[in-house]
């Protein structure tokens, strides 16, 4: 039986935010009696993650993708709810905790500016206590699966972004973690660095059977990497569960690619009532329909225009989370 080494049970997180009115009479007063507001960051949010999974946890800004990533790491104490990671409470942060996890924030680094990136290695095994041996075979496999020789040593501060990013992933994982954050891993890297790194970190996974929750604004990152996702919105969980069911559970319409013959086509065309024509060139039609009614649509559509070819098809991931987070789903 798959072992759980995330789990989650309504975590919520709640900030106490000092309100400053305008004006200076206002102002003056506020430091005598000062007001706060409640900020709901995190909301009751719960969910479990097998080991070995790479589950993406997406949302728009603010929805507090990073306030969870942070208190799973430890770095924040929850308001209410409790969490277990292999087999820790994280905000306890116990050594052993510390030297079961990684967090890897694309905005944030943890190398040493003016030496190699070797030398960083070096003080992150001291630091996690990882033998002789086991560095340089660990350090190794990571050299050649990110094909990062070249770079070694050379000073940081004179590696581009992309080059920054593997050598924080390398030392992310230096002490072998059972369980890795990932927050914006790719954030800023051109499109080739990108695909490089999303084949690593498939590639990390399926041979060290790492756990991995990633964070992420490039649907790509979790379209290539996760099977599963957790969308939350405004500090609540809105769905959890299989990538390519996304858009069933969410979407309320589907997608009708329509290609007309051109003879024969009447010139005020005749589409059943609910189907809106989304896009249109020449002869080639995209139509949403409600998807409950899709069959039944598709089927008047075929008995009233000389269609040439037709496919009903789920809209784009990408267009699913933007439904979501424009308020109009979920």
């Amino acid at each position: 039986m798959t072992q759980s080494q995330i789990l989650v049970e309504n975590l919520s997180k709640t900030y106490r935010v000092p309100v400053r009115p305008e004006g200076l009479v206002a102002s003056l007063r506020s430091l005598i009696r000062r007001r706060h507001d409640q900020v709901e960051a995190v909301r009751e949010v719960s969910f479990t993650v097998q080991q070995g999974e790479m589950v993406g946890l997406i949302g728009p800004n603010g929805a507090g993708k990073t306030t969870t990533l942070k208190m799973l790491s430890g770095l924040l104490v929850p308001t209410t709810g409790r969490a277990q990671v292999a087999g820790f409470t994280p905000w306890e942060r116990k050594p052993a905790y510390l030297r079961r996890i990684s967090m890897v924030m694309g905005n944030k680094s943890q190398m040493i500016w003016d030496v190699p990136p070797l030398d960083s290695f070096r003080v992150l095994a001291e630091i996690y206590g990882v033998p002789e041996a086991e560095y340089r075979r660990t350090l190794e496999e990571l050299i050649d699966l990110l094909e990062m020789g070249e770079l070694l040593r050379k000073p940081v501060r004179n590696l581009s972004l992309g080059e920054r990013m593997k050598c924080e992933l390398t030392a992310s994982l230096l002490h072998r973690p059972a369980v890795m954050f990932l927050d914006e891993p790719t954030l800023g890297l051109d499109v080739s660095i990108q695909i490089r790194l999303r084949r690593f970190l498939a590639e990390y996974n399926r041979r060290s059977g790492v756990t991995v929750l990633l964070t992420s604004h490039y649907m790509a990152d979790v379209m290539a990497l996760c099977e599963r996702v957790i969308l939350i919105h405004h500090g609540g969980l809105v769905y959890d569960g299989a990538l390519n069911g996304l858009a069933q559970q969410l979407a309320p319409f589907k997608l009708l690619r329509v290609t007309l013959r051109q003879e024969g086509m009447p010139d005020d065309l005749d589409w059943p009532e609910g189907v809106e024509v989304s896009e249109q060139d020449g002869g080639q039609f995209t139509l949403r329909a409600p998807r409950a009614a899709a069959p039944a649509l598709t089927a008047q559509i075929l008995q009233r225009l000389p269609v040439a070819d037709l496919s009903v098809e789920d809209p784009p991931i990408e267009a699913v989370i933007d439904q979501v987070y424009s308020g109009g789903g979920g």
